[in-house]
């Protein structure tokens, strides 16, 4: 049964992962990759920027030993980078809006971040991502060489292009006379709609992790605490339809932003634009992201595995009765 679930498992990631790959050959293949001068002289300036920070976290990165130093730009290059799209656009209403939402989003991500410990006076300490260390640690990292190219390339270099491609479709809406129009309207909902699931996921996640500690200093084992903190991860809300609810409002907002576009006009064969790269590659990285956090959790918590038998990474089909987890725990 467990193999056969297995089975399953990578057949629904191998296929996941062909569709995003063939639509990110599509957009590209069925577009026109032109560029007005407005918009090369705004991509060159979100180059520059995106070049300095690429130089800034990775050198920072190497001095402190500390790899977040992109993780806490993740959330406000975007910001830097909408506004100088939509400044330099003419502040058009759609690219307005789309900066907004996008603001929305980044203060809402930065706020999450910080109150974690991950923003300092010195901006370049604060806590790192518990994932870079475990990475870290692995085999294949030993040799420094190693973890200097992946530091350079991977953690420096692709997360601050990737960042920036996620913008694109903004640049792609410059110079548009098109009117507000169905598209955007389905754009801006489905972005915020996606935002409020981030945010009330994260919320839930915040008070669940807090909760949890308070209960681990006053008992002392995880094994002593009440259900479901006893489980050692969040099952409530979202998180007990969801495995990665907060994963899916990520993908689900930057992709909605991209239909801002097709709003413009500038798509091919209804949706297909260049544009589309940076959200089709950024759910490619949450599929590896998500594929390490589950290693990680059912290494270190017993019923993780059950969890991940129980509900879909993103559909809210069933629900994960924490209750029964305990009782076949006594059985």
């Amino acid at each position: 049964m467990k193999n056969g679930k297995s089975v399953t498992k990578t057949v629904c990631t191998v296929i996941s992962s062909v569709t995003v790959i063939t639509l990110v050959v599509l957009s590209v293949v069925l577009s026109v990759r032109s560029f007005t001068e407005l918009q090369r002289s705004t991509l060159y300036v979100l180059l520059i920027i995106c070049g300095c920070s690429i130089a800034y976290c990775f050198t920072v990165g190497e001095i402190t030993q500390n790899f977040s130093q992109m993780d806490k730009l993740w959330s406000i290059l975007p910001v830097a980078y909408v506004w100088v799209i939509a400044a330099k656009g003419g502040m058009n209403i759609r690219l307005l809006i789309y900066a907004l939402i996008v603001t929305a989003w980044g203060i809402r991500l930065t706020v999450n971040f910080a109150r974690k410990g991950a923003y300092k006076l010195k901006f370049w300490e604060g806590v790192e991502d518990y994932r870079w260390s475990i990475v870290h640690k692995m085999k294949i990292f030993k040799p420094k060489l190693a973890w200097v190219a992946f530091n350079l390339f991977f953690i420096s270099a692709y997360q601050n292009l990737l960042v920036l491609a996620i913008c694109l479709p903004a640049l792609a809406c410059m110079g548009s006379t098109a009117p507000l129009g169905v598209w955007d309207i389905c754009a801006a909902v489905f972005a915020v709609l996606f935002l409020a699931l981030e945010t009330v996921s994260d919320e839930y996640q915040w008070k669940f992790h807090q909760k949890k500690k308070r209960l681990l200093a006053e008992n002392g084992s995880l094994d002593k605490l009440p259900l479901p903190y006893s489980l050692g991860f969040d099952t409530l809300g979202p998180w007990s339809r969801m495995r990665h609810p907060n994963y899916l409002g990520e993908q689900g907002i930057w992709l909605s932003l991209y239909f801002f576009a097709a709003g413009a006009g500038v798509t091919q064969y209804a949706v297909f634009h260049w544009s589309m790269v940076g959200p089709l590659l950024l759910i490619l990285l949450f599929m590896g992201s998500s594929a390490l956090g589950e290693s990680i959790s059912s290494k270190k918590y017993p019923a993780y595995k059950s969890y991940i038998n129980s509900v879909y990474k993103y559909l809210p089909i069933r629900k994960f009765r924490y209750e029964k987890q305990r009782s076949a725990e006594n059985e």
